[in-house]
């Protein structure tokens, strides 16, 4: 059997992962500016002393970053009576790498995306926020094509 750490879709650090890509995304977002740049900006920062998790970081962003067109389509078909701009912020983002690695990283669990979604909500967001991202996500997952 594997070590939890060999598996993608267990290991721990991709909480950590999935936390430094919202950082990103999220001042990506407020500042109207690149969620690569912003990343590489605290990448150059941490230089040779960068974490092993912040590999995964920058493979979400980039991908999000990427995808941006097809996954905020996504989120704009399936959130139910919201708006894109109506969303936090954190939700808007904590979805976009949800839906990242629900329709493009095989190597992920779509329960587990949804999951990690749901618990950094719990976390940064309102009270409401987890309720409404598993439910959005769950949809999209539902329904979205690989």
């Amino acid at each position: 059997m594997p070590a939890v750490t060999d598996n993608p879709t267990l290991n721990p650090s991709r909480r950590k992962s999935r936390r430094r890509a919202l950082d990103a995304l999220y001042a990506a977002d407020l500042r109207g500016s690149s969620a690569s740049e912003i990343l590489g900006d605290t990448l150059r920062r941490m230089g040779k002393d960068a974490p092993p998790h912040m590999a995964y970081a920058e493979q979400l962003v980039e991908g999000v970053v990427t995808h941006a067109e097809r996954i905020d389509e996504l989120l704009s078909t399936y959130a139910e009576g919201w708006t894109l701009d109506r969303m936090p912020a954190v939700d808007r983002n904590l979805a976009r790498i949800a839906v990242y690695e629900i329709v493009y990283r095989d190597d992920i669990d779509d329960a587990v995306a949804i999951s990690e979604a749901v618990t950094l909500a719990t976390e940064l967001s309102t009270d409401s926020s987890p309720t409404f991202l598993n439910g959005l996500l769950a949809r999209i997952a539902e329904h979205a094509s690989r």
